[in-house]
């Protein structure tokens, strides 16, 4: 039991919490967004007055630090940060969805309606009934996208947090995290948050690698910045003298991403020569952005001899979670290569919140056109249930964390697609009947097969006929998931009939 004392410097640092939720918030709040937001801050406290977490604090302290990476690292809006606050109330409480819906509408009541379906799943630490829980849980996004991203927020708090649990618990979540979450985030261009969850989860499954590589990044943050400090001043008379306001700061690469590459190129720590990044971020009226990207290119290409293979355009042809930057490689002070990312401010926004910070919802339905475009290809592939979890899970995730290409259709449109994609992804990117038909293709005005790999730039024209139709091989031809989904549907769909003789004929017999 706490003492009077306590409990009343508990209800201060409750009330601090609230104050700092509000302040911190990405969007300008109304005062009926306020209204809304206090509301459900004063149930939640409520509802969650009896309750305290594995480390003894009020748990009340959860939904709102669910909120707080809501508000401000996310920058959703008001009915997303009640969502927030209430996420558990449904869950672990006496309060009931009508309640919700009676005190906060049907939108907020429908989020938290999805959040406390996840939170239903069964927890197992088995591989398949993870993929089928990965699955179920993406099904929510036809309640609103917002019930993800919020849960995402749930998780990350939970891996800031999981001193106090037992081993076993830190090592199941971090896997999942891993399995799960850390991709998601990944897909809604939430960066931050998934570089987090990926080093957290790396905390827990390998604390011995992850403290050693931790320990080294702190060793050399001197050298760092002193490298930061020798490039700003190779270059910053030149961004001066073209009247830029700019900030230039490093970028450590994560401790999750040094490991990888150590695994992968078989080397020691020291043996890493990417190991941080410099940025340079712009301000930018809109339309002159795409410009100023290259005048500051040409600038620190002047000082410093690019790696002309490492540029990486993605102003002119954004990532399709919405990351737009300028990527360079020069030979930089003490004849090493650094990669160079030139941003304005708004890019640096979407960099760092991802389009969850630019949903701009009108009665809880209005969505920016790239992320409805990824949401009804994930519904195709949800609503396919001939593909069995775990492949689908595999599938998704190697699309998610695939390099992208950008190649033309023959009328000039640029269509975005996994580095390894073939023509015949292509042609089932465009239309599932276009790809079911597909008889052969053309890339760059030549015949060529339908397993060929296309890179950046290729124009693919797809050669169809009526009797054309998926055959085993095409599975051998496609790494896209769409494609893949489709095609074992179209070869399921095939066999049906065939199996339908195979039992007249026994029952015949």
């Amino acid at each position: 039991m706490l003492s009077e004392q306590e409990i009343i410097a508990e209800n201060k640092a409750i009330a601090k919490e609230y104050k700092e939720l509000l302040r911190i918030s990405y969007q300008s709040l109304t005062e009926d967004d306020k209204k809304l937001i206090r509301l459900a801050f004063d149930t939640a406290v409520e509802a969650h007055s009896d309750q305290r977490r594995k480390s003894g604090e009020a748990y009340i302290f959860h939904p709102i630090a669910v909120a707080k990476i809501v508000a401000s690292e996310i920058g959703l809006d008001a009915t997303s940060i009640a969502a927030a606050l209430l996420h558990d109330v449904v869950e672990d409480t006496s309060y009931t969805l009508p309640d919700i819906e009676r005190l906060f509408g049907p939108i907020v009541a429908k989020i938290v309606n999805g959040l406390t379906k996840i939170a239903h799943l069964k927890k197992d630490m088995n591989i398949s009934q993870q993929a089928e829980n990965f699955r179920k849980m993406l099904l929510t996004l036809n309640d609103d996208v917002r019930v993800i991203i919020i849960k995402i927020a749930d998780r990350y708090h939970n891996m800031l947090t999981m001193d106090s649990m037992p081993e076993y618990k830190q090592l199941k979540i971090a896997s999942e995290t891993l399995y799960i979450y850390a991709p998601l985030a990944h897909r809604i261009g939430l960066y931050n948050i998934k570089t987090a969850l990926e080093d957290l989860s790396l905390k827990y499954t390998e604390p011995e690698v992850f403290n050693d590589i931790s320990d080294k990044i702190e060793e050399s943050k001197e050298d760092q910045q002193k490298y930061i400090d020798d490039f700003t001043s190779s270059i910053k008379d030149s961004l001066a003298k073209e009247k830029f306001k700019y900030s230039i700061k490093g970028r450590m690469k994560s401790i999750f991403s040094i490991r990888r590459k150590m695994l992968k190129q078989q080397v020691t720590f020291d043996e890493i020569y990417d190991k941080f990044a410099i940025r340079i971020v712009y301000a930018s009226a809109p339309e002159d952005e795409k410009f100023l990207a290259w005048k500051i290119y040409s600038i620190v290409t002047d000082h410093f001899t690019p790696n002309p293979v490492r540029l990486r355009d993605w102003i002119t042809s954004p990532k399709t979670t919405g990351y737009e930057a300028l990527h360079i490689t020069v030979m930089g002070p003490k004849g090493k290569w650094i990669e160079v990312q030139i941003r304005s401010e708004r890019m640096h926004e979407i960099a760092e919140k991802g389009y969850a910070a630019h949903f701009k919802y009108k009665h809880g339905a209005q969505k920016e056109q790239g992320i409805d475009l990824w949401l009804n290809r994930l519904q195709e592939a949800l609503e396919n249930d001939n593909i069995n979890a775990v492949d689908f899970v595999e599938e998704f995730k190697l699309n998610l964390y695939s390099k992208e290409i950008f190649v033309f259709t023959p009328k000039g449109e640029l269509k975005s697609l996994p580095k390894g994609a073939t023509p015949l992804d292509f042609a089932f990117s465009i239309h599932t009947q276009i790809g079911s038909k597909t008889r052969g293709a053309k890339v760059n005005g030549k015949l060529v097969p339908l397993n060929t790999p296309l890179h950046s730039g290729d124009q693919v024209e797809v050669i169809t006929s009526e009797n054309a139709k998926p055959t085993q091989n095409w599975l051998n031809y496609a790494t896209t998931a769409r494609a893949r989904s489709k095609i074992k549907t179209a070869l399921k769909e095939a066999k049906k009939p065939l199996l339908k003789k195979v039992k007249k004929y026994s029952e015949e017999s």
